[in-house]
Formats: C-alpha cells, sequence, structure tokens
C-alpha cells in the first residue's frame, strides 16, 4: 500500500508530504486546488510519460516519491524477474529536469518506464471519471470474470499452449509453403540435375582441357621444337655433347699438372649424363606428341558444353556447377523428407489444438461456474448505493475461434429500472449510475485480485444525498480490504475516510501555491461543514457535519 508521497518542484508545488491512512484516505478542495496535480505527480511515479512542462523552479529538478508497503502482496518474484532489490518498503522515484528529461528508480536502481508499468499495475488501481467507459470493452469485462474466478494460473496456463499452438500452425504453414514451391520449381530442378548430370563433370577439368587443347593446336610446332633440340645436343654435326666430350678430353690430359682438374673433370662427366639424360627425355617426348585431329575436335566441343553450362546456368566454373547439381539434387530428395515433417507436424498440431481446447474448456467452465456470484455481489452492491431494480446479466457465448481469452465471448447487460430489458450498459446507464456500476465492479475486482490501493478520482458525478452516502459506506467496506483513496466533492463520502485531506491555494508574494493538509476531527467537520452550506457553515450545518463523520 502507499505509505508516503512526496512531491519536490512541480506544476504548481513546491514540496509536499502526504502520509495516507491504510484504509480509507479522502481528499477534497475547491475546483482548481490542485488535487489533479497531485494525481498527476503520482502518474509520473506509476510509468506515466512526461508531457508538456512540469518543473516548478526551472533552477531545480521535480522529484516523485512514493514509498510502498508490499510485504503482504507476493511481489518478491516480480522484483526477481526485473532484477530489482526487493524491499519491504519499496521507494519509487522520478525526477524530471527543467528540459523535461526523466529517469526512474526503484530503491535506487534506475528503471524503464516499462518496468515502472509493470510494478505500478500490482501496487495500484486507479479509477476515474474516463475510466468508466472501460466496462463497456471486453478486456475488462474478462478481467472482472477471471479476477473472481482466480484464473491467473489457467490464464497462464492457456496462454502458453496458445502460443504453442500458433507456433505450430505456422510452422505446417511455411512447410506447406515450402513444399508447394518446391513442387513448383521440382521439374526443372529434375531437368537441371539431368543436364549436369549427363554432362559428367569433373572438377579441374577445364584447366585439363585448355592445357591439352594448346599442346594439341601446336602439335606440329612442339615436334619441331623438340627434334632440333635433340639434333643440337646430341645428333647435329656439331652438337653439345660432342662438344663435352672433346672438352673433356683435353681437361683429362692435363688434369694431372693443375690444381682443381679432378673436381672439373667430375663437373664436366656429370654434365655430360645431365646432358644425355634430358636429350632422352626430348626424344621421348617427341614421340609422344602427335597431330590428332579428332582429338583436338573433341576436346574442342567438350570445352564449347562447359563454357555454355557456365553461362546457362550463370555461375563462375564448373566446381559452381557441381555445386549446383548438388544442390538441386539435395531439394529433389528433401521432398520425400518433407512430407514426412509435414506428417509430424499436422500431428502436433492437432495434439496442441486440443491441449488449448482443453485449456480454454477449464477457463470457460470456471467463467460460466462464477457469473452468478458475480451478478450477486454486484446487484447486492447496487442495491446499497440506491439502485434497488438494478439488474446486470453476464452473457458468455462459447464455442468461438481460439483468441486471447479463450473461446467464450462475454457481454455484459444493463438494467436499473423495472420492466427495463437488459442492453450494453453504456446505452442504458446514466453517469451517475455508470459511476456506481463500477464502484460495484472494481469493489468485487479488488478484494479479488488483491490489489494493495485502489484510488477513486472523483467518480461521484450524478450522485449525491443518500446515493452518497451509501457510495461512501461502500469505499469504507472495501477499505477494510484495501487502501483506498477518494478525490470527492461529496459531504457524504468525505465524512467516511479514516484520514482527510485538504488541498488549497496558498498565494504569496510572487506566486499561487498548491498545499495539502491532514485534518484533525474539528477541520474535518469544519471542512465536511463547508461542503454542505458553503464558506461560513451555519450551527445545523457543523450539526449534521458531526453526525456523517460519527455515522449517526
Amino acid at each position: 500500500m502507499l505509505r508516503k508521497l512526496l512531491i519536490r518542484n512541480y506544476a504548481l508545488i513546491d514540496s509536499l508530504d502526504i502520509d495516507f491512512d491504510e484504509k480509507l484516505n479522502i481528499i477534497t478542495g475547491e475546483t482548481g486546488a490542485g488535487k489533479s496535480i497531485i494525481m498527476g505527480a503520482l502518474g509520473l511515479i506509476l510509468g506515466n510519460r512526461v508531457e508538456g512542462k512540469y518543473v516548478f523552479n526551472e533552477g531545480s529538478k521535480c522529484i516523485i516519491e512514493g514509498y510502498f508497503d508490499v510485504r503482504n502482496y507476493a511481489l518478491k518474484d516480480l522484483f526477481d524477474e526485473q532484477d530489482l532489490d526487493y524491499e519491504a518498503e519499496t521507494i519509487i522515484r522520478r525526477e524530471v529536469s527543467s528540459e523535461g528529461k526523466s529517469r526512474a528508480f526503484v530503491n535506487d536502481s534506475p528503471v524503464t518506464l516499462q518496468v515502472l508499468k509493470a510494478l505500478s499495475e500490482r501496487l495500484i488501481d486507479i479509477h476515474s471519471q474516463q475510466a468508466t467507459n472501460q466496462i463497456n470493452t471486453e478486456d475488462f469485462q474478462f478481467l472482472v470474470l477471471d479476477s473472481v474466478a482466480n484464473n491467473a494460473a489457467t490464464n497462464a496456463d492457456y496462454t502458453k499452449k496458445l502460443k504453442a499452438y500458433k507456433g505450430n500452425v505456422s510452422a505446417l504453414r511455411e512447410l506447406e509453403e515450402r513444399i508447394a514451391q518446391s513442387n513448383a520449381e521440382a521439374d526443372y530442378n529434375q531437368f537441371v540435375v539431368n543436364e549436369l548430370e549427363s554432362a559428367q563433370l569433373i572438377e579441374n577439368e577445364v584447366e585439363d582441357l585448355e592445357s591439352e587443347q594448346r599442346q594439341l593446336e601446336n602439335a606440329e610446332d612442339i615436334k619441331r621444337g623438340l627434334l632440333n633440340a635433340v639434333q643440337s645436343l646430341e645428333e647435329g654435326e656439331q652438337n653439345a655433347l660432342q662438344s663435352l666430350k672433346e672438352s673433356l678430353s683435353e681437361i683429362q690430359r692435363i688434369a694431372s699438372y693443375m690444381t682443381g682438374g679432378d673436381d672439373l673433370l667430375a663437373r664436366l662427366d656429370s654434365s655430360i649424363i645431365e646432358l644425355k639424360d634430358i636429350s632422352a627425355e626430348l626424344a621421348t617426348q617427341e614421340q609422344t606428341v602427335s597431330v590428332d585431329e579428332e582429338r583436338l575436335a573433341f576436346v574442342s566441343e567438350r570445352l564449347s558444353t562447359l563454357y555454355n553450362l557456365v553461362q546457362k546456368y550463370r555461375v563462375a566454373d564448373v566446381e559452381a556447377l557441381i555445386g549446383l547439381r548438388n544442390e538441386l539434387s539435395e531439394k529433389i530428395q528433401s521432398l520425400t523428407n518433407q512430407e514426412a515433417e509435414v506428417l509430424a507436424l499436422k500431428k502436433l498440431v492437432e495434439t496442441s489444438e486440443s491441449e488449448v481446447q482443453k485449456a480454454a474448456q477449464k477457463l470457460s467452465d470456471s467463467r460460466t461456474k462464477i457469473v452468478p456470484q458475480i451478478k450477486k455481489e454486484i446487484e447486492k452492491t447496487l442495491l446499497k448505493v440506491g439502485m434497488p431494480n438494478a439488474v446486470l446479466e453476464i452473457e458468455l457465448i462459447k464455442d468461438q475461434p481460439f483468441n486471447a481469452y479463450g473461446t467464450d465471448k462475454v457481454s455484459f447487460l444493463f438494467s436499473a429500472n423495472k420492466g427495463q430489458s437488459p442492453q450494453a450498459i453504456h446505452k442504458v446507464a446514466s453517469g451517475g449510475e455508470l459511476s456506481r456500476v463500477m464502484l460495484a465492479v472494481k469493489s468485487l475486482v479488488a478484494r479479488s485480485s488483491a490489489l494493495p490501493t485502489i484510488i477513486f478520482d472523483e467518480i461521484d458525478t450524478g450522485i449525491s444525498g443518500e446515493v452518497a452516502l451509501q457510495v461512501g459506506e461502500v469505499m469504507q467496506s472495501l477499505a477494510n480490504h484495501m487502501q483506498v483513496v477518494a478525490i470527492t466533492h461529496l459531504p457524504q463520502i468525505a465524512s467516511k475516510g479514516e484520514r482527510h485531506f485538504k488541498v488549497y491555494k496558498e498565494d504569496q508574494a510572487e506566486r499561487t501555491l498548491s498545499r495539502i493538509e491532514a485534518l484533525n476531527q474539528d477541520e474535518r467537520v469544519l471542512e465536511v461543514a463547508k461542503m454542505l452550506s458553503g464558506s461560513k457553515p451555519g450551527d445545523a450545518a457543523l450539526q449534521h457535519a458531526r453526525e456523517l463523520i460519527q455515522g449517526e
């Protein structure tokens, strides 16, 4: 629950400290005194975005702090989930600079607005006049049913199973689309594979064929060159081997007379042997080279085939053609495997659909079971607040397609008068009736959801007299289960508070400030009397105020 609210340098507020009671807190004040400013400040620590200029003194930043007692509300898991330090008294702080930049903290740890909202939704429910139309929305109507039915775990289970089912359906759809596309491409893919397989592609074949083609095209020149080389080395009248042999003979003759002669003889002898080997190899090479026009035609045709395939399929080389062939072969083969995957996924979809259906049915059954209790409790509260003939009907339409709420559709129908058929609430309820219906609904939901705090922000539009008194008593009763803060203009409601705060304006030399003070018993009597009869209440108004506060 909200223990304390500190506001510094915000709008018309220079500094306010508000210590709240754990039960019913009343906030009153003239129109424009600053009640909405206090709610705006509270909204900032609940995660609302900074809009407009809030800073009172541009030389300082705006600071809002809320002190919350969270020990009895099972929030530790949420703190752990958001990686926050859990403290029994949790402090939420929002700082806004004069430029409008803001920072948020929970127990001095910086947090995003998303985290702040996630936490605040578990701490405070603010109900204002603008929120009355919530009751017409399907979201809110299911919230009422599921809160009273205690369906949090069941809802989580359904949501988890629905997500798994949708994931399986999506996977099946994607696989079927891929198969359909593959089937459409299958004939073409098979044609490509057949053509590439019939080409009997070999890695590096182009390089080998191009080398062979160059040799075949120049065969006569190659043979002539090899023959000339052999002749120059060994067969001509003046050949290299003969010259080396003559040199060897001369060196042998003089070797014994010179230094290093034996080494020179050895080197000449080695050169003769090497040249003989080269000459023999050249002769052998010359024998293997032939002018083969038929082979040349084959090689040229083979190269042309490979070049055409590379160009046709727009790849870089034969190796890429081999990769394309293998890839398409795998696609063709995978069609058989994908059909098996489809059967497996269809079975998974059927299984997950059955699980979602069971979870949805469990939700629907629990809602159906709780409807009479909700109807009874709300109509009982409406009787207390001056609507003895009010009827609330809750229609559950079952067996709908899966949606966020299961397989149900819900509709709240309302009638305030005898003989009037229940219809959609917004069509038949006045502003005052809407406020009372919403009070009854919120009271029931708040008790069921165990929220620490609920704030009623001027929801007393359109009511007065005895009805207002009954509305105050409902709030007072609700405060036995949770903390309630009510901002009101009605003395009947104001008289029911455990603690009463008055918001007022104070004119200083250069500016006007909003102030708030907690009233003692005599001040409460005076304030309620002013709400009854004006700024100068008489004895009758004062006595009436005392009676209201004392519950007489």
